[in-house]
């Protein structure tokens, strides 16, 4: 049986899931205030773990706090997108010239040069459908995750999953609007060859160079977005779409 502790433990991993997809759903619109007698009833949890979600939520950029007390739905401009991906690049890069300055040695560098490895085979088939796309996403994110682990870092580990939870700065964020973009496969070999000279720069402990690059390789993720908002059907498909406005 489940003590107190993992019941609310439970709950609270509910509650963050179940409010995380209402606002990326857009059923929980930008400025509008959650209530939690209301969301209290709708997922089936009590006050307390909901209010534990609710705090994360506002931590992790899906919500804002109100003045008089209680949390909304936040809204974002493409200029606030942009810098939290920026914000998710320097940490990123950080960690990388981190890893580089440790000069890790082949042993160290094995499991990402697998996952690299992996990725290059699955472009190789030269299949550009929706599949490839699927396959990329969680090859993407492991070999993102294996690079922040190389810091030796806690800290800019965990400031790195931070930065990676805002609704717009995952590395794989805009893997699902690729297909439909023309030029999303040449931006695909683009990011692989990235992530070849990000561990080649690794390999050979230049940290500087390892740190700008994967800067640099973050900012696709804005080429993205900016080409989501030429086209408002591409912009539908972004998880969240419905917190992005188009001025300001």
């Amino acid at each position: 049986m489940l003590g107190d502790t993992d019941k609310v433990q439970n709950q609270t991993v509910r509650a963050l899931l179940a409010l995380r997809e209402l606002v990326l759903s857009g059923e929980l619109l930008p400025g509008e205030r959650v209530s939690e007698l209301a969301m209290v009833d709708r997922i089936g949890v009590s006050r307390t773990p909901l209010r534990t979600a609710l705090v994360k939520l506002e931590g992790e950029g899906f919500l804002e706090a109100l003045p008089n007390g209680g949390y909304a739905a936040r809204q974002f401009s493409i200029d606030d997108a942009f810098a939290a991906i920026e914000v998710r690049g320097a940490m990123e890069g950080l960690a990388a010239r981190l890893a580089a300055e440790r000069r890790p040695g082949d042993a160290d560098l094995a499991a990402i040069r697998e996952t690299q490895n992996r990725i290059d085979r699955l472009l190789n088939r030269r299949k550009s459908g929706d599949s490839a796309y699927s396959e990329f996403a969680p090859l993407n994110e492991m070999f993102h995750r294996q690079l922040a682990e190389l810091s030796g870092s806690p800290v800019v580990f965990q400031q790195i999953e931070r930065a990676n939870a805002h609704p717009f700065a995952s590395p794989s964020g805009f893997i699902q609007i690729q297909t439909q973009m023309p030029q999303a496969w040449t931006i695909l070999l683009i990011a692989q060859d990235h992530h070849h000279c990000i561990l080649e720069a690794l390999s050979a402990g230049e940290g500087g160079r390892v740190e700008a690059l994967t800067r640099e390789h973050a900012r696709l993720a804005q080429r993205y977005l900016r080409e989501a908002f030429n086209d408002q059907h591409t912009l539908d498909q972004i998880p969240g779409a419905s917190m992005l406005r188009r001025t300001g």
